[in-house]
């Protein structure tokens, strides 16, 4: 097995450190999540499986430990919660969120050029894959081939556009975030949630949720 890379695992005891002196009935109410009768344990859904997190550790729906990646991601979650509910509801691009520029050739790399090479040819099988994840079809009409709206997380949902490759022009796929996004994660949180949907594809396309 794997070990976990120390410096995550520094980070993971640093973060649940700093939870337990948070105000968790505060933040549940910003966050659209729930909590435990004890009031120190958060519940929070993640791509549509419930994670336990408190000052001592998280556990998924089995009473496991999923792997730092999530840790990390549904810890800053809960202590970046912003102090109100931000009103900015626009799709932007994943360039345009505060931070994000180091990140950028990552995130076209990993999450658009993946999601792009993957499913050329095959809009049928990302449809399906994105249902399989609870994906709605947005409000609006967007003219691409097909457009999915996921919440990955309460408060932060993913808009995915995708033109299917054709004579002249190959695969596209966008993802977009909510403008506000960039109030509840910061910009290496949100790349990571956006390779966490690649991912969660790839699984619901195998059949598979592990």
């Amino acid at each position: 097995m794997k070990k976990p890379n120390p410096i995550f695992k520094k980070h993971y005891q640093d973060y649940l450190a700093e939870i337990a002196s948070l105000d968790l009935s505060t933040r549940s109410a910003i966050l659209d999540i729930s909590l435990e009768a004890d009031g120190q344990t958060a519940v929070i859904p993640f791509f549509g499986s419930d994670y336990r997190v408190s000052s001592e550790g998280i556990v998924d729906a089995r009473g496991k430990r999923p792997e730092y990646g999530t840790c990390l991601l549904l810890l800053k979650y809960l202590l970046l919660c912003p102090r109100w509910i931000p009103v900015e509801d626009d799709w932007v691009n994943y360039r345009d969120l505060k931070d994000s520029g180091p990140l950028t050739v990552y995130f076209n790399d990993n999450v658009l050029g993946a999601l792009s090479g993957r499913y050329s040819g095959r809009k049928s099988d990302l449809e399906a894959a994105a249902a399989g994840l609870d994906g709605k079809t947005p409000a609006n009409d967007y003219p691409y081939d097909m457009a999915v709206v996921l919440r990955p997380l309460p408060r932060v949902p993913i808009l995915l556009l995708f033109n299917d490759a054709d004579e002249e022009f190959p695969a596209k796929a966008i993802v977009l975030f909510e403008r506000r996004a960039e109030r509840f994660l910061d910009a290496e949180c949100l790349a990571v949630l956006a390779v966490a949907l690649v991912d969660g594809l790839e699984r619901k396309e195998k059949g598979s949720d592990q």
